[in-house]
């Protein structure tokens, strides 16, 4: 999954890229107002990072503008007060939820997943093709009963494909799903993940079939 962080304190910016990519979360980032309303209107991302008080445009200008565009993407506001005021602001313009800085990251990645869970049409909290099994609430996969050790890359393709297992999924969205800003997107660097995918799916019903020129989609075997 891939997550925009907009927010002008480049260290805590840095502490909170780190963190997020820890969790296996893709993570773009800019530093202002401007820059975010003109990624979001190009760029999609499952959930936005969103500084309330921004240089160039404020938070709350770039939540409404955002909106405005009938964009439906959960946003957290990062709020530096925890006034009545500030918290009616944030969700007045459109925000889905809020944390005051500073905050414990455990907090942070908590409510990013809750997010993501409240939008997500699975509502048992986990997802299965054939013998594979994905945890929502903590973004994990399993088979056997044993968790799948897998890249950061590695996940979040497999996490792409498995919501939206039985469907065909292009390279481009799959690149969007593993390459930010700083990378150099590669679609060959997609059929090396892919590769590697399939090795740890061997003894998995669950399989990654290529469908040429179109993308890969995930079903189990057993599928017709």
């Amino acid at each position: 999954m891939k997550l925009l962080l907009v927010e002008d304190n480049a260290e805590l910016s840095r502490w909170i890229v780190n963190l997020l990519r820890a969790e296996n979360f893709a993570v773009d980032c800019v530093p202002d107002g401007e820059a975010a309303d003109s990624v979001l209107t190009t760029q999609r991302y499952d959930v936005v990072l969103l500084d309330m008080r921004l240089p160039r445009m404020s938070g709350k200008d770039v939540l409404a503008r955002l909106r405005r565009r009938r964009d439906n993407v959960p946003v957290l506001m990062l709020t530096a007060h925890g006034s009545i005021d500030d918290k009616v602001d944030c969700f007045s313009a459109g925000a889905d939820d809020y944390v005051v800085k500073p905050f414990d990251g455990r907090e942070l990645v908590a409510r990013i997943k809750a997010l993501i869970r409240r939008q997500s049409s699975d509502k048992s909290g986990w997802l299965m093709c054939g013998d594979l099994q994905y945890i929502s609430d903590t973004r994990e996969f399993r088979h056997n009963d044993a968790p799948l050790n897998l890249r950061r890359r590695e996940h979040a393709i497999l996490e792409t494909l498995m919501l939206r297992q039985g469907k065909t999924v292009s390279k481009t969205t799959l690149m969007d799903s593993v390459f930010g800003f700083d990378d150099e997107p590669s679609v060959d660097a997609i059929d090396i993940y892919i590769h590697r995918l399939r090795k740890h799916l061997a003894s998995s019903s669950a399989q990654i079939m290529t469908l040429r020129g179109l993308g890969y989609i995930l079903r189990a075997r057993d599928a017709s």
